[in-house]
């Protein structure tokens, strides 16, 4: 009968990564013989081994050992909850949604010099820009020279930057991480210029629906306020019948948008007088920001087009102002 050592020797070595526990478990039973190893005659191949170890009152480890081990099972489960946490965030169909909704912009709308918030045209354009945005809201508001059902003179535009900032802060505010798009009708939209740049004001696009590239009348705003309450209409829609007879005698006001960074679109009626787009052309080459153009094609300064236009494209209003919000829509999306 052969002795342990010889018995030892013939049995065939395990892989190289249980060769090592094989020689462990024969140098911890030696150390807690006889209880463990009194001899090697029931030891088989391999695993065996390991689980005779396992099977035995192994000695206290050393406390190096302990703290190690210690140290070994407190990170485990650390390790494994920040696994299961970032796992639940990747495949969470909820944080899928609510990535969606925070790219969903903010969109603050300005009305025009003539006509306040409450319009046809402002709530109506006001549905098609949270639509095609997909905007978590879109924020209208009235100057305070227009509020409360009044009618006086608008004032000069660089005196509304104040007002119009403090709503777009407050945009902002309310929805933290959103990005804000700022929209006007006509001078809205050259205040929206202004404010872009003001501190605090994280603009990341301008919309411009009908700028208003030249200057009105001058001389003729007083006479035109005052015919424009008596016939319950704004001055912006005087100064547009006028225009149509006698022609545009206004200065080009280009600073506003020569000072611009903020990316910019403008929608322009071919039509629109406020607007001459052989006027805008060099400007918006001049121009440091991005900028872009759609053209209504027979649109007025309100987008307007004429019915004997219409029929002669063998199109509708409706269509012309969805190929614009259309592509306003993807304006936005390439600044956001």
């Amino acid at each position: 009968m052969l002795s342990s050592r010889a018995r030892l020797c013939s049995v065939q070595l395990p892989p190289k990564t249980r060769r090592e526990k094989f020689f462990a478990a024969i140098k911890l039973g030696f150390r807690t013989a006889p209880t463990g190893f009194l001899s090697l005659r029931n030891l088989r191949v391999s695993d065996s081994i390991i689980m005779a170890t396992s099977s035995s009152s192994p000695s206290r480890p050393s406390k190096r050992r302990r703290e190690n081990q210690d140290e070994i099972e407190l990170e485990g489960p650390k390790d494994s909850a920040a696994t299961a946490t970032a796992t639940t965030v990747e495949s969470s169909p909820n944080g899928a949604e609510t990535e969606e909704k925070k790219m969903s912009p903010v969109v603050v709308f300005a009305h025009g010099a003539g006509a306040p918030s409450s319009s046809d045209w402002m709530i109506r354009w006001k549905e098609l820009l949270a639509k095609a945005l997909q905007a978590v809201e879109v924020v209208t508001f009235d100057y305070p020279y227009i509020s409360g059902g009044k009618r006086g003179a608008p004032p000069k535009a660089e005196k509304l930057v104040d007002f119009h900032a403090g709503v777009a802060k407050k945009a902002l505010a309310k929805y933290p991480g959103h990005p804000l798009i700022l929209v006007g009708k006509s001078m809205g939209s050259r205040v929206s210029c202004m404010v872009a740049g003001e501190e605090g004001v994280d603009a990341s696009a301008v919309v411009c629906l009908g700028y208003p590239l030249k200057g009105r009348f001058g001389g003729r705003c007083n006479k035109l306020d005052l015919l424009g309450s008596q016939l319950k209409c704004g001055k912006e829609e005087l100064n547009l019948a006028l225009m149509m007879k006698k022609g545009m005698n206004g200065a080009v006001r280009d600073e506003t948008l020569l000072q611009l960074a903020v990316p910019i679109m403008f929608v322009q009626g071919s039509k629109d007088g406020f607007c001459p787009l052989e006027k805008l052309e060099p400007v918006r080459k001049k121009m440091k920001s991005v900028n872009e153009l759609h053209v209504i094609e027979g649109g007025d300064h309100s987008f307007k087009i004429a019915k004997k236009h219409l029929l002669s494209k063998g199109s509708t209003q409706e269509e012309a102002e969805d190929q614009a919000v259309r592509a306003i829509a993807m304006f936005v999306s390439k600044c956001i």
